[in-house]
């Protein structure tokens, strides 16, 4: 192999090695920067909101060579106890869109899991808006919680006749108290099917944002 030839082939390694160890620290930075809270999809899509070319596979092989794995949850709270009360249809039927703010709101509870024990968030989400109308949160998922979430949403938003109110099949939601508050003001109670998460993936959405965003890391 001429002189020339194997310097210019010995530089060229050299660039190749110097750029990979640049996207290197690169990841490593926004990785940390997030406290862990990126996976591979959303370290792929900062570099590309930086400006850099990549391939998404090359970022997922860099963060398992450097063992920068994403956080993700233990455990799931689960509120289906079997049928306890009244199930409702599932208007909803997976179709998330609304015309306009109050025609569609979607709740769930989800749990968090801290050192000193676990707490538990029931939100209101309105599907046109994705604005959170109401919460609660507390250290057990029970009725005073959900009176809680409701209590602060009529009293925020009190004509809301004809609304649908989608949720799953939990036991709050088969309440006789929880059915009775919706039909007081005029609210059209949706249920999604039994264990199909997907019938209210819209707060399965919202909840996992939530965690990677506010939760992971603390």
């Amino acid at each position: 192999m001429p002189r020339s030839t194997y310097y210019f082939e010995m530089k060229k390694v050299d660039v190749v090695s110097i750029s990979n160890k640049h996207m290197e620290n690169k990841i490593a930075e926004i990785f940390n920067h997030h406290k862990g809270r990126y996976g591979v999809r959303r370290v792929y899509r900062e570099l590309l909101n930086q400006g850099y070319t990549i391939n998404h596979k090359k970022v997922q092989r860099i963060m398992h060579e450097l063992k920068l794995f994403g956080k993700r949850p233990k455990e799931k709270y689960r509120s289906y106890k079997g049928k306890v009360g009244k199930i409702a249809d599932n208007l909803i039927d997976r179709n998330f869109k609304a015309n306009r703010p109050f025609q569609k709101w979607s709740t769930d509870v989800s749990q968090f899991n801290f050192s000193w024990g676990k707490c538990y968030i029931s939100p209101i989400l309105d599907m046109y808006t994705n604005e959170i109308i109401s919460y609660d949160l507390s250290l057990s998922p029970n009725l005073k919680q959900i009176y809680n979430m409701l209590t602060k949403a009529f009293n925020k938003f009190p004509k809301l006749k004809n609304l649908i109110l989608h949720s799953d099949q939990g036991w709050q939601y088969q309440h006789k108290y929880y059915i009775n508050e919706l039909k007081k003001h005029g609210i059209i109670q949706s249920m999604s099917r039994k264990g199909n998460c997907y019938d209210n993936s819209i707060m399965e959405t919202f909840f996992g944002r939530l965690k990677n965003e506010v939760y992971y890391g603390y």
